[in-house]
């Protein structure tokens, strides 16, 4: 009745019609989503208030990007909701393992100390009035690279109308306690200032500054009386300015001192200055204590410097060497991320998704495993009963099903790589979970082909609206027959037989309302859900070729779906996921090579090396990758389960499992094969941990077995395979026959 009275669409009418659009299910959205997406437009609105009515101010690179006509980042802003980084939602955290702390550099060399605080950034300005703002400059002005060794650090280095500025940014640890320390050195051709701003935003938008005042001596500038900017000298001059008064870029000249700023908007601004000298380098530390950054920080957390803690976390994992250094570097930096983002309960990203999900803990998890860090993957697997519901339900969020199989599946595959058995609580867990699938699962004669299925869910992996997504049940499949397995081993045979039943009821359940599908609507592929045509969200049931390997390699249902997905779902050599992300997404593109490799096609080459020249500069993919820009366009800047499945995919090409086979080399690249000397290892299998190295046309399989596989197969492409190959010994490649 008020609706109609004010002449406004009736609430209920208008979400009555958008949920015919789904199936009817007991989660429409989950409270959790509604609640990030709240907070996520909540900002995006500030946005829309305060940037497009303030254009003289100096904004982060994708502001400066997104909001420029010119630029092929620009957003039309007419409708939009809330104006939020759709453009170039990219950055790369600094930090030491076992902290969960994650300062984050954007691609111009702005830092976010806190997480998703305000930012610091650092300009030069001439006296002639040249100035060299970062975030601002063209492409070809800057490079940033990404450090690793002996610590992260992230080194930005601008160039711009005879002016040079590099801002070298790392965590460092003193006495245990982490601090954030940027090193900025400046050069100018003529007489002028470098300068370090406290920005009320970071890359997602307005972050708001109400008080900033300096220390009595200058040293130090504390922001909103919490956190303290430590300069490693008094500036010459310090310019401070609130909302009303505009960018304090803009209040720059001037020689009086202005030491506390006011902002009831929250949008203070400060500059510290310092004098520099024409052709003399100057040089400035500003230095941020985070020790308070994070209640959670471990106890336990290693001492010593941050050099020495990443060494610890590092050695012993497995190497690749590969003559590729792109390729080189994205696997070590990748690396790195996974054991950043594992300080406590694994994250996949440093800040829009720093928080946890059970979908991506689980295939992170794996590639840890894969490196053999069982130890930090043991330690976060033994987190999981206490986020499992009294129902046993492993609960990320209400309304998405595919996290019972997947928690089932990561559990049998660190029992069987570690040779480990699951913990007393762990083995109650997994029952629960078992017996939650098997009261989940829909009656055999349910309508809508979905007997024997998962319900009707939110989509896991943005398939679309909510439906009877065959990725759920894919998953149930999976992590019911491995955690079978693992009862069968491990002598719990009633359990076994339990779970391998369930198992079986799921996938006959699976194939009954395949079956149900028409043809014409399938091209005897398989779709997302039971009621929808081919598109792109038939990426979601690739999980059954990997990693869950439910059929063998190249079965024709799938490899029809691959061939549907290659066709007609991928844009500048990825796939490109329409729904949600509607960009370029890195990880289910290795998915798909994942796929190809298995089925012994080329082709995985080609997608390999397309995922690689899409990382940044710093060696991160964001979730999804901007077709024109390739910049991020959707979720964290730097993408944990991108990082993962980068590891898997150089694993795999080295050694992969299939089955009872070990198969060697079968994804080598043409071009890794220059003479020198290449390999992968110690990586953790089913059956133990093996390396192996080629040089010369020579290999060497070296293992470490608590099960021997059936079989282990060399198989590098261009060579007659050795069908029944052994550890320890050094075996000759033979060019294979044209």
């Amino acid at each position: 009745m008020a609706a109609q009275r004010y002449g406004i669409l009736d609430p209920a009418t208008f979400v009555a019609r958008i949920r015919k659009f789904s199936q009817p299910s007991e989660v429409q959205e989950p409270l959790e989503l509604l609640r990030a997406g709240i907070s996520f437009h909540a900002r995006g609105l500030v946005n829309t208030k305060a940037i497009q009515h303030n254009m003289d101010w100096l904004w982060p690179y994708w502001v400066e990007r997104q909001f420029n006509p010119a630029d092929p980042s620009f957003v039309p802003r007419a409708f939009s909701f809330s104006h939020i980084n759709l453009t170039h939602r990219n950055w790369t955290a600094v930090g030491v393992p076992d902290r969960v702390i994650y300062p984050i550099v954007d691609p111009r060399g702005m830092v976010t100390p806190l997480h998703d605080g305000w930012s610091l950034d650092f300009w030069i300005i001439t006296d002639t009035g040249k100035k060299l703002f970062p975030s601002r400059l063209e492409e070809r002005e800057v490079t940033q690279k990404l450090e690793l060794e002996p610590a992260l650090q992230v080194c930005t280095h601008g160039v711009h109308d005879g002016m040079e500025l590099t801002a070298r940014t790392a965590m460092q640890l003193e006495k245990g306690g982490p601090r954030l320390e940027i090193h900025v050195e400046g050069k100018s051709d003529e007489d002028g200032w470098i300068i370090a701003s406290v920005r009320p935003y970071n890359p997602e938008g307005v972050q708001f500054i109400h008080d900033i005042r300096a220390t009595q001596d200058r040293r130090s500038l504390l922001v909103d009386d919490q956190t303290e900017v430590m300069l490693s000298e008094a500036p010459d001059l310090l310019r401070m300015a609130h909302y009303a008064q505009g960018d304090v870029s803009h209040r720059l000249a001037g020689a009086e001192l202005e030491r506390e700023v006011h902002c009831e908007v929250g949008m203070a601004t400060a500059a510290a200055m310092f004098r520099m000298k024409a052709g003399q380098p100057r040089s400035l530390k500003v230095t941020i204590d985070l020790r308070d950054a994070d209640g959670k920080e471990k106890a336990a957390a290693r001492k010593g410097s941050a050099s020495e803690a990443w060494k610890d976390a590092t050695v012993g994992l497995a190497r690749l060497r590969v003559p590729d250094e792109r390729m080189q570097f994205l696997y070590d930096s990748a690396v790195r991320t996974l054991v950043l983002l594992a300080a406590d309960l694994v994250v996949p990203g440093p800040y829009t998704y720093r928080r946890f999900w059970f979908r991506d803990a689980c295939l992170m998890l794996h590639a840890l495993l894969a490196i053999h860090d069982e130890d930090r993957a043991e330690r976060i697997i033994r987190q999981f009963p206490q986020r499992q519901t009294f129902g046993g339900y492993f609960e990320s969020q209400e309304g998405e099903w595919d996290s019972n199989g997947q928690v089932l599946w990561i559990l049998a595959r660190h029992a069987a790589m570690t040779k480990r058995s699951l913990s007393p609580e762990l083995n109650a867990a997994a029952r629960k979970a078992v017996a939650w699938l098997d009261r989940k699962r829909l009656s055999p004669d349910h309508t809508s082909g979905a007997g024997g299925l998962l319900p009707a869910g939110f989509s896991a992996e943005h398939l679309g609206p909510n439906d009877f997504y065959y990725w759920d049940d894919y998953w149930a499949v999976g992590g019911l027959w491995e955690i079978g397995r693992y009862w069968e081993h491990s002598g719990d045979r009633r359990m076994a037989e339990t779970a391998r039943t369930l198992s079986k009821a799921f996938r006959d359940g699976i194939e009954r309302s395949l079956a149900s599908i028409p043809r014409e609507r399938t091209l005897g592929a398989i779709p997302a859900a039971p009621g929808r045509r081919m598109d792109a969200g038939a990426i979601g049931s690739m999980v059954a070729d990997y990693p869950l390997q439910l059929y063998p390699a190249g079965e024709p249902r799938l490899a029809k779906t691959l061939e549907f997905l290659l066709t007609c779902c991928f844009h500048g050599g990825g796939f490109f996921q329409e729904m949600i992300h509607s960009g370029i997404n890195a990880y289910l593109t290795l998915d798909l090579a994942q796929t190809l490799l298995r089925a012994g096609d080329p082709r995985h080459a080609a997608l390999i090396r397309s995922v690689a020249a899409l990382a940044s500069p710093t060696g991160q993919w964001p979730e999804a990758i901007h077709p024109r820009t390739l910049g991020g366009c959707m979720g964290d800047g730097q993408h944990g389960w991108a990082a993962a499945e980068w590891i898997m995919m150089m694993r795999n090409c080295f050694i992969r499992e299939d089955d009872h086979l070990v198969i060697v080399g079968s994804g080598i690249l043409p071009e890794w094969l220059d003479g020198s000397e290449i390999g992968f290892g110690p990586t953790l299998t089913a059956w133990g941990e093996v390396t192996v190295r080629l040089v010369d046309h020579r290999v060497l399989v070296t293992a470490r077995w608590h099960d021997a596989p059936g079989r282990i197969l060399i198989a590098v492409p261009g060579y007659d395979p050795i069908p029944d190959a052994a550890s320890g010994v050094e075996h000759h490649l033979q060019k294979a026959s044209p």
